[in-house]
């Protein structure tokens, strides 16, 4: 199994498999003609005993005061996963979202709005996916400064759920890999999985 899953990391059949069950979902799930996003990060803690040379290097995300590595995930009006990274934990909300749109490489074109939180505001980001995709609208969804704990956020909820979805796999639970390719590539099984059992409900 590790023999495979190493293979089908390295050659992108797990890429193919995810894009081809995400072209489904969406037949399924009647799309709109002109599709939204919505952008987010999530910061993992570091588990111990990680040591040595074949090691990601991890960072520190002074926001939420954990080591580790940070998920960016992007996702569709209906939850599923379009496409992500995992990098270290240090690097800005707003590099890593730019880094998340550079590496689309095309295949979403038809992107139209894209709804981000606070760690996406100002000139920097709007400016850097401007570049990359000129025809993006970037919408910041605020939290309301009055509001006291967890509070329900237009668009902005879609991502959270997502998550939830995909923490409910133990292997995301923590931040249990030593290499950023390894953290990526169980974050796209886990939303295989989603998709896959999605589609089973619909046909069944």
């Amino acid at each position: 199994m590790h023999g495979y899953f190493d293979l089908w990391t390295w050659d992108g059949t797990l890429d193919r498999i995810h894009h081809a069950l995400y072209v489904q979902c969406r037949e399924v799930g009647q799309p709109r003609t002109q599709p939204e996003r919505r952008h987010h990060r999530q910061s993992k803690r570091q588990e111990r005993g990680k040591r040595g040379a074949w090691i990601d290097p991890h960072g520190y995300d002074a926001g939420k005061k954990i080591k580790g590595k940070k998920r960016h995930i992007l996702v569709d009006t209906q939850g599923l996963l379009l496409h992500a990274l995992v990098h270290s934990a240090d690097i800005q909300d707003r590099d890593g979202g730019v880094l998340v749109m550079a590496t689309l490489f095309g295949l979403h074109p038809f992107l139209l709005k894209l709804y981000a939180d606070g760690g996406y505001q100002g000139p920097i980001f709007q400016s850097a996916v401007r570049k990359i995709l000129r025809q993006i609208d970037v919408e910041i969804v605020k939290r309301s400064d009055t509001a006291k704990g967890f509070a329900v956020l237009p668009k902005r909820w879609i991502v959270e759920r997502t998550i939830a979805w995909l923490n409910r796999c133990r292997r995301l639970a923590k931040d249990w890999e030593c290499l950023n390719r390894k953290a990526l590539a169980f974050l796209r099984l886990a939303s295989i999985r989603l998709m896959l059992r999605k589609l089973c409900q619909k046909t069944a």
